[in-house]
């Protein structure tokens, strides 16, 4: 089976699986989100000896495993967004892969020698399709968000940035290391990290911005 092959089953997979206990919140998401940390810590044992770079790794999973569990429970707003920003990380990653593979423009940095400019550019364009898959599918009963209002244009664009930011960051810590993955529990992926590297960060932001009020909502009319 090719990696692609892989790729494509573990996602059909795990994508469902992550979903699920999302939706379902409360102790069941915390039981699948405590599973995700002690899994998560121990490829970071495995892989790193300084304790200083587990330390950095672990700080930002922890608070990206925080943000998630906020999100999904402070109400059908930020539900929503949460939603929305697991979408995008998904379509930004397709985006440029996709890209990538047909183009092959040129390489933007050695950190990550599969990473292009056509993926960066493949990542923003499909990072924007995730705004008309949640404003047509109704995931919660009466969350009000206007997805394609221009602030959520400008969002996708961030986000996805900072997603691939958080990408070629866990890449830098790998490349410390000398290793291409963080594990091999998840065929065609590598590790936890290696699947939620730019999610972590988006998941952050997104907190930072819903819990301070940076993102404004208007009441439904």
């Amino acid at each position: 089976m090719s990696n692609l092959s892989k790729r494509i089953l573990t996602s059909l997979i795990i994508f469902p699986l992550s979903i699920f206990f999302i939706f379902k919140g409360g102790n069941l998401l915390l039981l699948f989100l405590f599973g995700v940390f002690v899994v998560a810590n121990y490829e970071l044992f495995l892989v790193f000896n300084k304790k200083i770079m587990i330390l950095c790794l672990d700080t930002v999973l922890i608070l990206s495993l925080f943000s998630v569990y906020y999100l999904r429970e402070s109400g059908e707003v930020s539900f929503k967004l949460l939603i929305w920003v697991i979408i995008l990380c998904i379509c930004s990653d397709i985006g440029g892969y996709v890209f990538g593979k047909i183009f092959k423009w040129k390489k933007i940095t050695e950190i990550s020698p599969n990473k292009t400019l056509s993926g960066v550019l493949g990542s923003f364009i499909f990072s924007l399709f995730s705004l008309f898959i949640v404003e047509n599918v109704s995931f919660t009963s009466s969350a009000f968000i206007q997805f394609l209002e221009l602030k959520f244009f400008f969002l996708a664009i961030i986000f996805s940035l900072v997603a691939q930011i958080g990408d070629l960051t866990i890449s830098f810590f790998k490349r410390l290391e000398a290793v291409k993955d963080m594990g091999k529990i998840l065929p065609g992926h590598g590790g936890i990290f290696d699947r939620i590297d730019g999610l972590m960060f988006v998941v952050i932001l997104t907190f930072i911005l819903y819990k301070f009020n940076f993102i404004y909502f208007p009441p439904p009319k």
